[in-house]
């Protein structure tokens, strides 16, 4: 009799052995009559005069939707089959932690906001309108370091916007 009881235990253990591999999300993914993505230079919209950034987060998109899936990038918007219009609406480089000896700035923090909208042109629909944030801190008056704080934070901000391209998350 035991052995029913133990037989029944490894049936159901295998069987969830079997099916661990099974689960897929659905619905997440872009629609499979999408091959062709456009993605027009994002605007400057901050008021910081930080036009600089829009050809950056533009390339580092078309770079990272490019090697993550099989959307082929376009550069006409009137050929392909989606668009990805974005524009930076914010950005700010502000104190983030004070110096307890000078009440100076110890570090400051960069926050950079975008946002993004995929257009299925086939459909003539709307698939997202979404903001994305992007943020680090740096050390005060470090100029090397607010740089590669401002690429880390548009960096954030890409792979926000590419994973919600590609996945729909």
């Amino acid at each position: 009799m035991p052995r029913k009881g133990v037989l029944a235990t490894m049936l159901i253990f295998a069987l969830f052995a079997m099916l661990q591999g099974c689960y897929a999300f659905s619905g997440g993914a872009l629609p499979t009559h999408l091959k062709s993505l456009a993605i027009p230079v994002f605007e400057d919209r901050s008021g910081a005069g930080i036009a600089r950034f829009r050809g950056e987060i533009t390339r580092s998109l078309t770079d990272r939707i490019e090697s993550q899936s099989t959307l082929r990038i376009t550069p006409s918007a009137s050929r392909a089959d989606a668009t990805l219009d974005g524009e930076i609406v914010s950005f700010s480089d502000e104190p983030a932690q004070l110096s307890a000896r000078t009440d100076r700035a110890a570090t400051n923090r960069i926050t950079i906001v975008v946002r993004a909208i995929l257009t299925d042109r086939v459909q003539k629909r709307a698939l997202f309108a979404q903001s994305f944030a992007g943020f680090a801190d740096y050390p005060a008056g470090n100029f090397a370091a607010e740089e590669q704080a401002r690429r880390f934070a548009l960096g954030q901000i890409a792979d926000a916007i590419s994973d919600r391209v590609i996945s729909g998350w």
